[in-house]
């Protein structure tokens, strides 16, 4: 079976790769630039974007399989139209021209971001119902118009196209980094002095990896499973990555209010250079609002999926950051 597989250059794309890899697929891998790190004898590389519908017919031409991990994963971007038709328009490109070419089965990696919430604060599920007015920022928008699009094309072909919704991963690998993982290098390098009273779910990277391949072989189509794990407060997730370094926690609890100024202010001195991540931004603020706490009894009930505890998770994710080289 050939697969096509999307995102191998990026932090979930690459575990999921990992995954597949030990099937002893036919695997080819989609990128949008050369890449040494990926060359192997056991995949094969093709080149294209997904703003570029013609690269995208090339790409699925032969496949039986896609797994559709490639996203613009960040909190805070100067041109939120890119991202939405990456993430958007991108996706929809791809699916049409992986149908059309006669790919059988389909796996969509969208995101918790586009559930809601609970009024009783219980953790969110996969019926845990929003509007697209309730996304916070421009990813969360993204995904979950690209997750409004992939439902809407699998009702109109009755394809086999299974959605995961993974929480957050950390663990090795993490190169760019993800907004996650810059939280845990920057705890494990003390430059975390502080938090805010929030919330998030940690999974290992490789059990969500572990997830897209039991979702390719139960899921039900047009089904989604949120891949998650153990849900913790922030202030526990850095004590325990203190814990995992020798340094001391943090003690000191900022109000989310008093924070809005300074991340105005980066927000503007990025805009200003052109380049670079603010320290914090106003969507990062209002998303901590709520504790991001999620189930993932569904999928441990229909695909077999199963989570190890988050202290794994961080143990993995710091000792790769720690030998990681600097950037």
């Amino acid at each position: 079976m050939k697969v096509l597989l999307t995102g191998a250059s990026g932090f979930v794309g690459s575990a999921v790769l990992r995954r597949l890899r030990a099937e002893n697929l036919d695997i080819r891998l989609l990128l949008r630039t050369p890449s040494a790190a990926l060359e192997a004898d056991d995949v094969e590389l093709c080149y294209g974007d997904l703003a570029d519908p013609a690269s995208l017919e090339a790409a699925v031409q032969g496949c039986q399989a896609l797994f559709h991990v490639a996203a613009d994963y960040r909190l805070w971007v100067p041109d939120p139209a890119a991202m939405m038709r990456a993430n958007v328009d991108g996706t929809i490109a791809l699916l049409e021209a992986a149908l059309a070419a006669g790919v059988e089965r389909i796996v969509y990696t969208s995101s918790v971001a586009v559930l809601g919430f609970y009024p009783d604060g219980r953790p969110s599920d996969e019926e845990a119902w929003a509007s697209v007015d309730d996304m916070i920022g421009s990813y969360k928008r993204s995904k979950f118009l690209a997750e409004e699009a992939v439902r809407r094309i699998q009702r109109q072909h009755q394809a086999s196209i299974v959605i995961v919704n993974p929480s957050t991963p950390v663990g090795p690998g993490d190169v760019k980094p993800t907004p996650t993982g810059r939280m845990v290098r920057d705890a494990a390098l003390g430059r975390v002095p502080a938090y805010v009273d929030t919330g998030l779910n940690i999974v290992h990277v490789d059990d969500v990896a572990e997830g897209h391949w039991q979702a390719f072989q139960h899921g039900r189509p047009g089904e989604r499973y949120i891949l998650g794990g153990d849900n913790l407060s922030l202030a526990s997730i850095l004590t325990r990555i203190a814990g995992l370094t020798g340094r001391p926690s943090p003690r000191l609890r900022l109000p989310r209010k008093a924070l809005y100024p300074i991340a105005w202010a980066a927000q503007g001195w990025v805009r200003a250079r052109g380049r670079g991540t603010p320290i914090v931004t106003v969507d990062e603020l209002r998303m901590a609002a709520h504790r991001m706490y999620f189930s993932s009894a569904k999928a441990e009930a229909e695909l077999g999926y199963r989570h190890r505890p988050a202290e794994e998770a961080l143990r993995d994710a710091v000792r790769w950051f720690l030998q990681a080289p600097p950037r």
